[in-house]
């Protein structure tokens, strides 16, 4: 393979630099060294033609110095994620957090407020409109007045880790008043609508200017019942054609409204449906009684008329072929007995609904806060001294764009496995999902700006027991609270190679796939490279003479996609490129 530049890649990277994409690497300055003698090629890497001088001592691995943005910057009109973030859904990233007490609200706040800057940024070209709704869920639920305390903490996700992820979304340049919390068990009609105040939400949104109580109507959440729910601003009403429970469904606003982007912010924790992560965290979205998604067949059709005409009217013989269906198809546990949420069928009438409400639901970012995770019933009681529920340091904060993916590798570090959740077997068959398998997931470790594609085995995993469909029924003696953790076949269910472009790299190839935080005094070009195989790569950064002024990575790799970066600072000036080198590859990025 020659060493020419792809001509997509060199419109792309010249377009982007004629809108003020700055390259320090290829500009003079403290981290940028030149000389005119060669540089000893690493492996088997080409040497430098003639054409090409390079220095004589090869210059320290560029890292990423990324300023975050302000307020000032707003003007640019939209904000985004991370290019690497936005460039594959396909992929799942853990930051480790380093909070040594679940009590530490500086560092909890702190861990949020580093994430935040880390993953989003502004942008000059069309992303999400800084006018725009942020329709924030975090997992709020019912907590019986214990949530916050310390020994109920855990039941929702940790109001200083969103007070952090607030201040550094505002500190990005939204607007404060563009932010709402909401939860639809807190609806006047809904499970729980007193426990708003027990939970320590409320003088967080105060102190941040975000909405969690008031509504544009000047009506509060406490106030808002079914009959006089006004459309547009205090519920969105989505239809739901391919609906197997849902006709149609009411979300509290403005969670599903056009000019909204939902940052759904799940936690941590064990749950009877097994692990309530990002995809049952959106259950809260709805308004009530829409929100009982775990009440069962028997319970749903009990509703009057004015509320099931939003029902399938076939539910519950749909359901129960589905059921005969999946039980006959193998899924773990489908063959409890009963026709309660806690039985095979129940577990398909809540996995249905659950996929309705997805199927018509667009989720802008999923994260699962799991500085501490808890074990148990998702309340207060399970498997520890006295049958309380426990929290652990588990220290990991789980995120990317698709929430099976991200919960499939949540319910791995919780020590589960994805196979045996029959959720994850029914998101599949609705086209929500393509994988089941975690290992087939592309997870990457997010360390300061960089994510390195990391091994999923080299995660810590802390066991988090559950209560799911316990096998006490046939002569089995499971306790209540166990690990869902049996071993299961998953050669029957392996991805599309097409929907894994992290895992099916079939050439290598270079990409620039945008800037973080453009404008400001300091701002970062994202390249992406591949890998078609485990090899030695050497990815630099060069001036118009062809001298190598940065080395962006120099070492072995393993297949698939990888991120580098670099800074960009004002008063560049001049001609430079990327050269990719990966055994006879060679590749430039060029302007």
């Amino acid at each position: 393979m020659g060493k020419r530049m792809k001509r997509r890649e060199f419109i792309k990277f010249g377009a982007l630099a004629a809108a003020g994409v700055a390259v320090a690497a290829c500009a003079k300055g403290p981290s940028a060294t030149l000389s005119g003698e060669p540089t000893p090629a690493p492996g088997a890497m080409p040497e430098p033609t003639e054409a090409e001088p390079a220095p004589t001592a090869t210059p320290e691995l560029i890292q990423p110095s990324l300023t975050p943005a302000t307020a000032q910057a707003s003007t640019l009109g939209y904000f985004s994620l991370h290019p690497f973030i936005e460039a594959h859904p396909e992929a799942v990233f853990i930051l480790r957090t380093r909070v040594a007490d679940k009590a530490d609200s500086e560092a909890k706040k702190s861990a949020g407020l580093e994430l935040a800057k880390g993953i989003f940024t502004l942008s000059d070209a069309p992303g999400i409109p800084l006018t725009h709704k942020i329709a924030i869920k975090p997992n709020l639920t019912c907590t019986s007045g214990h949530g916050n305390t310390p020994e109920g903490m855990g039941i929702v996700t940790d109001k200083y880790f969103m007070e952090g992820l607030i201040e550094g979304l505002k500190g990005l340049g939204v607007p404060a008043g563009n932010m709402t919390m909401r939860e639809g068990n807190w609806l006047g009609e809904g499970y729980c609508p007193n426990d708003i105040q027990a939970s320590g939400y409320v003088e967080m949104a105060e102190r941040m200017g975000a909405h969690l109580v008031d509504f544009p109507t000047g009506r509060k959440i406490s106030e808002m019942k079914l009959s006089t729910l006004q459309e547009g601003t205090e519920v969105i009403w989505k239809d739901c054609p391919e609906g197997v429970v849902f006709r149609r469904i009411g979300y509290v606003a403005p969670f599903n409204a056009e000019d909204s982007w939902l940052l759904d912010v799940a936690k941590l924790k064990a749950h009877g449906m097994g692990m309530t992560l990002s995809v049952k965290n959106l259950q809260g979205m709805c308004i009530s009684p829409y929100v009982r998604f775990c009440e069962g067949v028997e319970n749903t059709l009990k509703h009057p008329a004015s509320i099931l005409k939003d029902f399938q009217p076939d539910l519950a013989e749909h359901v129960a072929d589905l059921h005969k269906k999946h039980l006959e198809a193998g899924i773990p546990r489908w063959d409890r007995p009963g026709k309660d949420w806690n039985s095979g069928y129940g577990m398909e009438m809540w996995a249905q609904r659950t996929c309705d409400s997805h199927s018509v639901t667009k989720v802008g970012l999923c994260i699962i806060e799991g500085i501490y995770g808890r074990n148990g019933n998702a309340f207060m009681e399970g498997p520890g001294p006295g049958g309380k529920a426990e929290d652990f340091m588990t220290n990991v904060l789980i995120f990317g764009k698709n929430p099976f993916r991200v919960d499939i590798i949540g319910n791995w570090l919780a020590g589960h496995e994805p196979g045996s959740f029959g959720l994850f077997h029914i998101a599949r068959e609705r086209g929500l999902v393509d994988v089941l398998n975690p290992m087939e997931i592309p997870v990457y470790l997010w360390e300061g700006e960089n994510p390195k594609l990391t091994p999923l085995t080299d995660f810590e995993r802390v066991p988090l027991k559950t209560y799911y469909l316990q096998k006490n029924y046939g002569g089995q003696n499971e306790p209540l609270y166990h690990m869902v953790d049996e071993p299961f076949d998953y050669s029957r269910f392996a991805a599309q190679a097409k929907a894994q472009p992290s895992r099916s790299v079939r050439e290598p190839g270079l990409s620039l796939l945008g800037r973080m935080n453009p404008g400001l005094a300091q701002e970062a070009g994202i390249i992406e490279y591949r890998l078609a195989e485990d090899a030695y790569v050497r990815l630099e950064a060069c001036d118009a003479a062809g001298r190598v002024v940065g080395v962006l990575a120099d070492g072995p790799a393993t297949r698939g996609v990888h991120m580098a970066s670099f800074n960009a600072r004002e008063g560049f000036s001049g001609v430079c490129y990327c050269r990719y080198r990966v055994g006879g590859f060679e590749e430039r990025l060029e302007v």
